[in-house]
């Protein structure tokens, strides 16, 4: 059950009037899709979970997770071979700059997400947010 005086307390804080573009990484590692997808799973073990895929004018197109990666493996692709456009998940679920944080929230829980990529109003990719990211933002505005 939820405890709608503590939500709507959640709702008026600090915390809950950041924004997405307050706590989002803004230097994005990206691939295109004609990468390797071995490249991006190098990527990947030096600590990025995903690779958002942009086309030449930076527009997010789909983003390449560990899951696509062993979605292919498993399928007996040889990832060297493997075009990041094959085995990416094409039109991601992203969210914008201005998205309150409590929303981001809502659409990486509902969406069993570990991070969305970020855009501007043109679709081109500004950054990516965590949910580690949005911890740390509220462990930030608890502790100050």
């Amino acid at each position: 059950m939820v405890d709608q005086q503590a939500l709507a307390a959640l709702r008026e804080s600090k915390f809950g009037r950041l924004t997405v573009g307050q706590l989002m990484e803004k230097d994005v590692q990206f691939g295109f899709k004609d990468q390797k997808a071995g490249v991006l799973a190098n990527l990947m073990m030096e600590g990025f979970g995903s690779v958002p895929i942009v086309d030449r004018m930076n527009r997010l197109i789909g983003i390449v997770s560990e899951f696509d990666l062993l979605k292919a493996v498993r399928k007996g692709q040889h990832l060297n071979e493997v075009p990041a456009g094959d085995v990416m998940t094409s039109h991601p679920i992203s969210l914008t700059q201005d998205t309150n944080i409590l929303t981001a929230i809502d659409v990486l829980q509902n969406n069993h997400l570990i991070r969305a990529p970020v855009v501007d109003a043109s679709g081109k990719l500004v950054g990516i947010i965590a949910r580690s990211d949005i911890l740390r933002g509220y462990l930030q505005t608890i502790s100050s």
